[in-house]
């Protein structure tokens, strides 16, 4: 079956393709250039749910077909739960007046390792919440994982926060891990096992 995947994350999409591939799912992950759709999808929720439910909505707006989105967001135990929501803005202030449109995740990065600076609690989850229209109607699938913030950069596989999140029982953080591993333990890959399981479900 064909279900199209609301992202213009390339990371993202390489990941739950990888993902389902190796679940011998019969899903089939269509992307937003192959329906035709270029344009940026809005993220203004205030929770997870509300930014994978807009993504979604647009896409099923747009083309009226099976699809699904999802919002990710590092919430640290230290800075009251931040960056959350805002994980893929966290760094605007640094940019403002700079001579470029967003934050990259080097700037992400380097604002959590300063605010955590001589933090010894550095206790840290990932969320992802993926929203799914199917045959016009809504579900919601969650995934989390625990871990801690390390103190610098490690690895150079991954995307986002991956080089400085280390997840609980391993040593290496989510850059340095394969991506098979990092598929099977990762907040977005839990969520993907409760999306496929639904949609084996008879």
């Amino acid at each position: 079956m064909e279900l199209i995947f609301a992202t213009n994350n390339l990371h993202k999409l390489h990941e739950v393709k990888e993902k389902l591939r190796l679940s011998n799912s019969n899903i089939q992950v269509v992307s937003l250039s192959e329906i035709g759709f270029l344009q940026d999808i809005p993220e203004t929720g205030t929770t997870l749910q509300a930014n994978a439910l807009q993504k979604a909505q647009t896409i099923y707006d747009f083309c009226g077909k099976n699809c699904f989105a999802d919002d990710t967001g590092l919430e640290i135990e230290a800075l009251n739960g931040e960056p959350g929501v805002y994980s893929a803005r966290y760094a605007e202030m640094i940019c403002r007046g700079v001579a470029r449109n967003a934050p990259t995740f080097d700037d992400n990065i380097s604002l959590v390792l300063s605010k955590l600076h001589g933090k010894t609690n550095r206790k840290a989850c990932f969320k992802t919440v993926i929203a799914l229209f199917w045959n016009g109607k809504i579900h919601y699938f969650e995934g989390r994982i625990d871990g801690e913030i390390t103190t610098e950069k490690h690895g150079v596989e991954g995307f986002g926060y991956d080089p400085i999140f280390r997840p609980d029982g391993y040593q290496e953080t989510f850059a340095e891990l394969p991506l098979e591993i990092k598929n099977r333990i990762s907040h977005r890959g839990r969520a993907v096992d409760e999306l496929v399981k639904f949609l084996s479900e008879p």
